[in-house]
């Protein structure tokens, strides 16, 4: 028979994975295998920098944890060596985690949470090339602002024009 203590330890793992999962707004699994100690220090600084949470738990426990919160999808990406990060912003652990895999072979996206919905590596990835919230509000503003400019440059050009026959 198990030990008390064991169960409870890890139903209070369980809890704490499901509440991670449900207070975050994206989380990103990941194959570490074959990282050594340094990239694996490397990337965790640029995550914990960047208000990321990097954990390496355990396939039972996360699929355990995601069934409770209505993830149960999620058990597809929980094969073999799994590193889970939690972030609070959509983009940043996407981000990171592929720009880290595109300068470490070793290091494999399987899938993910985004907002509640269960998504696959391809997703991720997708996700992880959109510009910053910066770059998307500098984007949107030079649209709001290319009416009004076209607008200006033509009443100058008729101002222009009617000096030059004046």
């Amino acid at each position: 028979m198990a030990n008390a203590k064991i169960i409870e330890s890890k139903q209070q793992a369980v809890a704490e994975i499901a509440t991670k999962l449900k207070e975050n707004t994206t989380t990103v699994v990941a194959d570490y295998r074959g990282l050594n100690v340094s990239q694996v220090t490397e990337l965790r600084k640029q995550l914990r920098e960047a208000g990321v949470e990097f954990q390496v738990l355990k396939n039972s426990l996360v699929s355990r944890a995601a069934a409770s919160v209505e993830l149960s999808e999620l058990d597809a990406v929980l094969t073999g060596p799994t590193a889970v990060a939690f972030g609070k912003d959509a983009v940043t652990p996407a981000k990171i985690l592929h720009d880290f895999a595109k300068k470490n072979d070793a290091l494999k996206i399987k899938g993910g949470v985004v907002e509640g919905r269960v998504v696959d590596s391809a997703q991720i990835q997708a996700l992880a090339t959109l510009p910053s919230r910066d770059g998307l509000l500098s984007m949107l503003l030079s649209v709001l602002q290319a009416p009004v400019r076209n607008f200006a440059l033509a009443v100058k050009a008729v101002a222009e024009k009617n000096e030059a026959s004046a």
